[in-house]
C-alpha cells in the first residue's frame, strides 16, 4: 500500500468572524466529517498547500490532530474568489471498512484506428465517473484506451471501460466516453460559413446601390 501523505492539524476554538484574523495569523479553518460529531480544525497555511498538492480531492491522507491520526479524504476546498487564497478545506474522515463513493478522473492512453489513418480525431466526452469501493481500492482516474475505436462509427461507453480491481462504476453504462468525429465536417462548416458571408456582403451591396439611386 501506498505511504499516505500526513496532514498536521490543530483543534480549533476560533469561529464567525474571528477565523479572518486566524487567516491572518497564516491558519486555514477546516472541519473534519466523519463517523461521530464534526470536528473544528486549523491547518497552518504552508504545509496545508504543500499537502493538497499531492493528495488532491481523490487520495486517502493521515491528518495527525493531537494524539488521534484520522484517515481522511479531501472533501472541498474553498478559496477566494480574486486571489485564489484557501479560506477553508472540508475533510471526511473514512472507516476502512466500509466502502465510499467519489470521482474518478478519465484519462485516455492509445490512439483511434481512424485518427492514425488521418481521418479526424477522437474525443474525450466524458470527463469523470462516479465510483464505489473500499478506501484501500480508491484511484483518481481511470484509463480509457482509445484503439478500441476501430471503425468512425465506433464508441466507447462507460459499460466499456474495465474497472480497476475493487471498484465499481456507478455511471450510467450507457453514456458515452469516447467517440470519432470526423476532420472534414469542421472543414465544411468552415465553407458554408464562408458561403454565408459573401452572401451577406452581396445584400449590403445591393443595398448600397440602391441608396446611389
Amino acid at each position: 500500500m501506498t505511504e499516505r501523505i500526513v496532514i498536521e492539524a490543530e483543534p480549533r476554538e476560533v469561529t464567525g468572524k474571528q477565523v479572518n484574523q486566524l487567516r491572518r495569523s497564516g491558519w486555514i479553518p477546516g472541519v473534519v466529517y466523519g463517523q461521530k460529531t464534526p470536528v473544528s480544525v486549523q491547518l497552518e497555511q504552508k504545509a496545508l498547500r504543500r499537502a493538497l498538492r499531492n493528495v488532491g480531492t481523490t487520495h486517502l491522507a493521515d491528518l495527525k490532530l493531537g494524539n488521534q491520526t484520522k484517515t481522511v479524504l479531501v472533501r472541498e476546498i474553498q478559496q477566494h474568489v480574486t486571489r485564489g487564497d484557501i479560506i477553508h478545506v472540508d475533510f471526511m474522515e473514512v472507516d476502512m471498512a466500509t466502502t465510499i463513493r467519489t470521482e474518478a478522473e478519465l484519462v485516455t492512453v492509445g490512439e483511434a484506428v481512424p485518427e492514425a489513418e488521418g481521418l479526424g480525431v477522437a474525443t474525450l466526452m466524458l470527463r469523470s465517473v462516479e465510483i464505489e469501493c473500499l478506501p484501500d481500492n480508491l484511484v483518481s482516474e481511470i484509463a480509457i484506451d482509445l484503439s478500441a475505436i476501430k471503425t468512425p462509427d465506433d464508441m466507447i461507453q462507460v459499460g466499456d471501460i474495465p474497472a480497476p480491481k475493487g471498484v465499481t462504476i456507478l455511471t450510467d453504462p450507457d453514456m458515452i466516453v469516447a467517440r470519432f468525429e470526423y476532420a472534414a465536417a469542421e472543414e465544411e462548416g468552415e465553407l458554408i460559413s464562408a458561403d454565408a458571408a459573401d452572401a451577406v456582403e452581396v445584400i449590403s451591396k445591393g443595398k448600397r446601390e440602391e441608396e446611389d439611386f
